[in-house]
This record gives C-alpha cells, structure tokens and sequence, in this order.
C-alpha cells in the first residue's frame, strides 16, 4: 500500500488529504478500479476536463475508448484550457481533447 506524502497514512486506508499522490492508473490503493494521479487531466466525451476525484465523476467508469486523459500534466496547463485552446489526451484515448474545464474541479 502508498502512503500519503502528506499526511504518512495509508492511501485508501485512513488517508483524506486530497492532495495526496495517487497510484498509477489501473493500480487502484484499495486493489480494484482505476485511480489517477492528482495532477492527471481527465477529458470525457462531451470535451469537457476533470481532474481526480471530481465529486460527479467515478475512477471505475473512467475507460477508453470513451475516456482520455493525460498524467503529469504540467501545473498550468488546466487554467489553459479553453475554446481557443484545445488539450489533448496521451493515453487512454488520444483522441479525445478537452475545451472546458468542470466547473466542480476548479475549486
């Protein structure tokens, strides 16, 4: 099991920091379903980007081909995201690009 950089308590067993790192995706802390890194972007289907744990969203139904996302987003690339900037996915599928942020993620 991880441990939380933050807070030293097991990841999906005591730890609530939302900033705490997560396994890499397919690798979930509890073992099943799939999790995202905190600085993945997630794009759905209707182009729109979410980050992890996004309160309306759930890991396990987060899938290609209906699904891209990117890991390791670079910090500022989320507040980049717009109709005149479209970011695309890496992995998942990489056909899937995002030009609106959730609003529910902003925070």
């Amino acid at each position: 099991m991880l441990r939380c950089d933050y807070c030293d308590l097991l990841i999906g067993a005591g730890c609530a920091c939302s900033r705490s790192p997560q396994p890499p995706p397919g690798e979930s802390a509890e073992g099943s379903g799939a999790t995202f890194p905190s600085s993945s972007i997630l794009i759905s289907p209707t182009r729109y980007a979410h980050r992890p744990g996004c309160g309306h969203l759930s890991d396990s139904a987060i899938h290609p081909p209906e699904w891209g996302w990117i890991t390791g987003a670079d910090p500022h690339l989320w507040t980049r995201i717009a109709q005149g900037h479209a970011v695309y996915a890496t992995e998942g599928n990489p056909q899937r690009y995002a030009v609106r942020r959730c609003t529910t993620c902003e925070g």
